[in-house]
């Protein structure tokens, strides 16, 4: 079937639809040659259509084992070439299934190259997919459609979980964490006790945890000041590490302002600088908001930059005994050379 990406701007980009259902979303790209099962079941993605650049998803089929969450969150998929016959030792099926099974839209066979030049040019914007035959009043409807800032609640788990049975134990506030944080955390000797997003700081403190993990998310993190209100009250009560979402709640829980970037930073291959020794990281990153670092308390230590835009890309309050970065060390791009954030939470746990 016949379908088209049409995006806020006027613009339309035709192609071919896996099944008929339209979607609407903010219209996002993702850089990276591989880890296409990753991005389209990170629970970051919620509320998003994913455009991938590199020209052919689904070569290496499916691996369930790597999905990072129980389902995709994203609200369509916009691809150039559908691979429907991969190869690959592990592979346990071919993507257009995987799409199909969880009735996610998804048009390909389209020029993601130009769709990629507009995001780049006027920004991330709302989008729609929609087969070529619905009607204009209808499509204008869709696109009328608010977008939803309620993004982490529908990505957190509902109630309180346990991971692993290690020496340390790691509160986890779930904001829409991925599987591959809690097997990092376990693999470095970690239990792991997981509260829904809004739980509060009290409730966190009473299991008494040896540290507390912040974990990527969704969204604004402007539109969830309850949370960061939260997070507020435990900062300086346990060493406290974050990731992402983890990063931009800490940066407002400590007075600084949060703001959105033109078309985000999103794929595996994004060079970051640790400015504390010089060496530089190849990373994953998936976000469209960063922390203003001219807006944080004057104690804070940048301690890592993007070396695309110049931007923050990680933190530390040594006073308060915390430190976060934006970017995602568990997916491990370089591949193990990030892991060693995990070592360094363990050991402000420790007390080292």
């Amino acid at each position: 079937m016949n379908g088209l990406l049409i995006l806020e701007s006027g613009q339309k980009f035709r192609g071919k639809l896996l099944m008929s259902m339209p979607a609407v979303g903010e219209v996002v790209f993702n850089t990276g040659m591989t880890g296409y099962q990753e991005t389209f079941t990170d629970p970051s993605y919620a509320g998003q259509i994913i455009t991938m650049t590199y020209p052919l998803i689904g070569n290496y089929g499916l691996f369930h084992e790597i999905e990072q969450a129980d389902r995709p969150y994203a609200k369509g998929f916009v691809l150039s070439e559908i691979c429907n016959a991969p190869s690959n030792w592990q592979n346990e099926g071919s993507l257009s299934t995987f799409i199909m099974m969880h009735h996610i839209p998804c048009i390909y066979d389209v020029d993601t190259r130009a769709v990629t030049r507009a995001i780049r040019s006027r920004g991330v914007m709302k989008g729609v997919i929609v087969p070529e035959f619905m009607e204009e009043a209808d499509i204008a409807d869709l696109m009328k459609t608010e977008l939803d800032k309620d993004l982490i609640a529908q990505v957190s788990t509902r109630k309180v979980k346990t991971y692993g049975n290690g020496k340390y134990h790691v509160a986890v506030m779930n904001y829409g964490a991925k599987d591959n944080i809690l097997r990092e955390l376990v693999k470095k000797d970690c239990r792991l006790t997981v509260f829904p997003c809004y739980t509060k700081a009290e409730a966190v403190l009473a299991v008494k945890p040896d540290g507390i993990f912040l974990s990527n998310g969704p969204g604004n993190p402007e539109d969830v000041p309850e949370m960061y209100g939260e997070v507020q009250k435990l900062i300086g009560k346990k060493p406290i590490f974050g990731i992402c979402m983890g990063l931009q709640l800490l940066g407002l829980a400590l007075g600084g302002k949060a703001r959105k970037l033109a078309f985000g930073h999103r794929g595996s291959n994004h060079p970051v600088k640790d400015v504390r020794t010089g060496r530089v990281y190849i990373t994953s990153q998936n976000h469209g908001y960063i922390i203003d670092e001219s807006t944080l308390p004057k104690n804070v230590i940048i301690t890592h930059r993007n070396l695309h835009d110049n931007t923050l890309e990680g933190f530390a309050y040594p006073e308060k005994n915390l430190f976060c970065v934006q970017y995602h060390p568990e997916a491990s791009p370089g591949p193990s050379d990030n892991l060693y954030l995990f070592e360094q939470f363990v050991k402000m746990m420790e007390g080292k």
